[in-house]
């Protein structure tokens, strides 16, 4: 019998025997791993409901995958059933297969390799069924498929092509129909055209057997009409959803609920049903998998109505469930940031929009946007830091030994406290976990007996037990908190301040204490700064601190009457002379907007008697010229020194910019003048004295733009040209002909410059043109350019022509472009020229 089912003989029990075997055996397990696949695929996969939903749901990776290797076994194993059905049971007779299974098998095959993501060998098996067997009863499935995979492909518009002509011509029904209608309508929804999607997805809705592809067709209409702006429509859908309850997978009934909050009309709407709706859902049981998205909607609600303080408890309680949505934790945080910003606590609102980074995809358009709202509150957070920490140091150095001794006595009592509390928490710890001990023995001792009688010895240790373990991180959970592991991890108030007491300890004086110091008020006394150059140090950080803030709030963030805040703490503290004159101006303009006209009298008058020379007081005597350009005003001492620049007067440019440095101490010009300083020394003394006034500007404006552009060039550009070595000749094609001048020979220079012009425009076949460069305090070159052969420019002379060889008599030397870069940076023109290369 089994001789006589050979797959070369069209006989019937050859035929039967191999469709029974492929069927009920090879094809069996093929699906039977598919179905697993497509079950792990929809386990580890999480719609963005933020969005509209896939009609799919598949997650494209777009990891490589070498040869022979899978994204998932399921699928190789199914795609091996399949081609073990092809080889073994094949009946390929006459260029005729008698065997009916075989298009099932390449039909498996096909979904296989569909689910593992290589689209084209999925789509080489479909095409080959609608080849092969185009009078397979599966034909219209391995249609639907091929359509799905070229979607996938994103020939949108040949699926959409051939599906319709599908459609035309054949009657399917029941599932055959659903997935055809709702791949179309995915194809629909990538080219864009939303109205044919939602006519296709009623269809599939309608045809589907599942109520899961049901559930999600609709929430999908939903979506599509709140896109068009067709709220009442979108509502409809989402009642379809909630309609289906249980019989449709509850996160569809849940985002459905959610998405008709969405589309509430406050304005006109009843509110009190809708919080009594979201009551309902937050407390029924079901519903707390999800508790989440109901709490940020509750949060919305409260929001809305202005009820700030609500709003913030259920923001908070949504980020504590740990949502895997990080699109709604970032929301969370950003709303929370937003409404900290709102209330101008500048502090806060950057810790939530750090963290609202952190939930969100790098470099995507909604990071961007919560990273600039980050990066304008670096600065005010910095100088809030500073003015905050120096604040509470200057006023316990400005406090008697009788405050400072009941100060810290205080401070030291709360500690005293909480170690009480802690050595009672450790006390119950330990003999709860030495009843665990005992329970666990008298509870496993009958079951960790060796078949001898005696106990074995993992019964007797607490960590072999993963029982006694997992109470006992519970119990250690509800006694001590969440601890970081660290030194002195017990210690709570580490980080944390007593009653009454408003310092911020310094984690490395608790943390290197012993329990005598930790305890003793003198201890911390003796940690107060005493010196008067540790003092004056913190006094002026902390105005300068206070300065920057004020004019942040008054010019970035328009809180004036914040800026006004921070600028009268800023005349009260002492300052230095420099920041009191423009602290009294920017009051002035902030009394101005604010519209306190007497105050804005008394400072205007205030500065023109105390200070009747300065620039100030003449734009205040003479209105009119605020609306003129202010030839002494920064900004166009500036552009004049900038120009001095570009003209290579680099001496005095550094002269200039030491001059307004003073003049302007304290404003938002200085770390302009400070990168113009830096680069005239750069050019006119070299690298080291580049690099010494970058590091400056970078250490001492580190929060300004050009501190942080001078950072960057440290970092990145400076070591790139750090190396003074020169390089070969040979390996480069661009050379310079140079002439030297002394410094104080700049009129005779000039002349030079003018007859060499006239007489490289006689040179043939060279287009030659010259510059005046600076090299340092001494020394400046003539330059030629447009030498592209060493050997032709060390016989430049030869060019000219016979009556030009008089005029131009001077020596010169040949360097090649990147050996003059070189040496204009390090300044070691004299190293060169002893290479004995000219």
């Amino acid at each position: 019998m089994i001789t006589s089912c050979s797959r070369k003989k069209d006989k019937f029990i050859s035929r039967n025997f191999h469709a029974v075997t492929t069927e009920f055996n090879i094809l069996y397990n093929g699906y039977l791993a598919l179905d697993q696949g497509r079950e792990s695929l929809n386990e580890s996969y999480f719609d963005n409901y933020w969005e509209v939903l896939p009609i799919e749901r598949m997650q494209i990776v777009d990891e490589i995958v070498l040869p022979g290797q899978s994204k998932n076994q399921e699928f190789t194993r199914a795609e091996e059933k399949a081609v073990s059905a092809i080889q073994k049971h094949s009946m390929n007779i006459g260029g005729k297969e008698k065997k009916p299974q075989i298009d099932e098998a390449y039909l498996l095959l096909g979904k296989s390799r569909y689910f593992d993501q290589r689209f084209v060998p999925a789509l080489e098996a479909f095409n080959y069924i609608l080849y092969k067997y185009p009078t397979s009863d599966k034909i219209n499935q391995a249609k639907v498929w091929r359509e799905k995979t070229n979607i996938r492909l994103e020939n949108d518009e040949l699926a959409i092509k051939n599906l319709k002509r599908l459609l035309k011509q054949e009657e399917l029904e029941d599932q055959d129909l659903a997935d055809a209608t709702s791949i179309l309508a995915q194809a629909y929804l990538n080219t864009k055209a939303i109205d044919s999607a939602i006519t296709q997805l009623e269809i599939a809705s309608n045809a589907t057997k599942s109520n899961d592809e049901r559930g999600r067709y609709r929430f999908i209409q939903g979506q599509l009409y709140n896109k068009l702006g067709k709220k009442d429509s979108a509502n409809y859908a989402f009642d379809r959803v909630i309609e289906l309850n249980r019989r449709t997978p509850r996160i569809y009934m849940i985002s459905a609920h959610i998405e008709k909050i969405k589309n509430f009309d406050y304005e006109h709407g009843n509110k009190f049903e809708l919080l009594e709706h979201l009551t309902k859902l937050e407390e029924n049981r079901e519903n707390r998998p999800f508790l989440d998205k109901i709490y940020h909607e509750i949060g919305q609600y409260y929001l809305i109505n202005a009820s700030d303080s609500l709003a913030v408890n259920y923001y908070n309680k949504s980020l504590r469930t740990n949502s895997r949505d990080h699109i709604l934790m970032a929301k969370n945080y950003e709303v929370l940031g937003d409404m900290n910003f709102d209330a101008s606590i500048y502090r806060e609102a950057g810790a939530y929009y750090d963290s609202t980074l952190t939930k969100l995809k790098l470099n995507s358009k909604p990071y961007r946007v919560i990273k600039k709202k980050r990066d304008n509150l670096e600065d005010v957070i910095y100088y809030e830091n500073i003015a905050k920490v120096n604040d509470s140091i200057l006023h316990l150095v400005n406090m008697p030994e009788a405050g400072r001794l009941a100060y810290f006595g205080d401070f030291v009592e709360v500690l005293k406290e909480k170690a009480e509390e802690e050595a009672k928490k450790l006390k119950l710890a330990e003999r709860n976990n030495g009843l665990a001990t005992v329970n666990n023995n008298l509870g496993t001792s009958a079951s960790n007996m060796s078949r001898g009688g005696s106990p074995t010895q993992a019964a007797t240790f607490y960590f072999y037990n993963p029982t006694t373990v997992s109470y006992g991180k519970n119990e250690f959970v509800k006694i001590w908190g969440d601890r970081d592991l660290e030194d002195n991890w017990r210690w709570s108030v580490k980080n944390s301040t007593g009653a009454g007491v408003n310092i911020s300890l310094n984690n490395a004086i608790t943390a290197n204490a012993s329990n005598d110091e930790l305890f003793d008020p003198q201890f911390y006394i003796s940690k107060i700064p005493t010196s008067d150059k540790e003092i004056d140090s913190l006094s002026r950080d902390r105005n300068y601190a206070y300065y920057q803030l004020g004019l942040i709030y008054k010019e970035k963030f328009k809180e004036y009457d914040l800026a006004k805040d921070k600028f009268q703490n800023l005349l009260k503290s002492n300052p230095e002379e420099r920041l009191i004159l423009p602290s009294k101006y920017n009051l002035y303009k902030i009394y101005e907007l604010l519209g306190e006209n007497d105050e804005a009298s008394i400072a205007k008058a205030d500065i023109i008697k105390s200070y009747p020379e300065s620039r100030y007081a003449t734009i205040l005597t003479n209105p009119e010229l605020a609306n003129q350009k202010d030839e002494n005003s920064p900004t166009s001492l500036y552009e004049s020194t900038y120009a001095l620049h570009e003209a290579q007067k680099y001496a005095q440019v550094i002269a200039k910019s030491n001059e307004y440095i003073n003049t302007f101490d304290g404003e938002p010009i200085v770390p302009k003048f400070e990168l113009l300083k830096a680069t005239a020394l750069g050019r006119l003394k070299g690298f080291e004295a580049y690099k010494k006034g970058i590091n400056h500007l970078a250490v001492t404006y580190a929060n300004t733009l050009e501190g942080k552009q001078a950072k960057n060039i440290e970092t990145e550009m400076l070591p790139k040209i750090e190396t003074a070595n020169f390089v070969n000749d040979s390996v480069v094609n661009s050379f310079k002909v140079v002439y030297r001048f002394k410094n104080t020979e700049a009129e005779n220079m000039m002349n030079f410059n003018t007859d060499l012009d006239s007489v490289l425009k006689n040179i043939k076949y060279y287009k030659l043109n010259t510059s005046v460069d600076v090299y340092d305090e001494n020394e400046s070159f003539v330059l030629v350019h447009g030498l592209k052969n060493n050997e032709v420019a060390k016989a430049f002379y030869q060019l000219f022509e016979e009556e030009d060889k008089g005029k131009i008599t001077k020596p010169y030397f040949v360097i090649s472009s990147a050996n003059y870069q070189i040496i204009q940076i390090h300044k070691n023109l004299e190293g060169y020229l002893n290479k004995d290369n000219n």
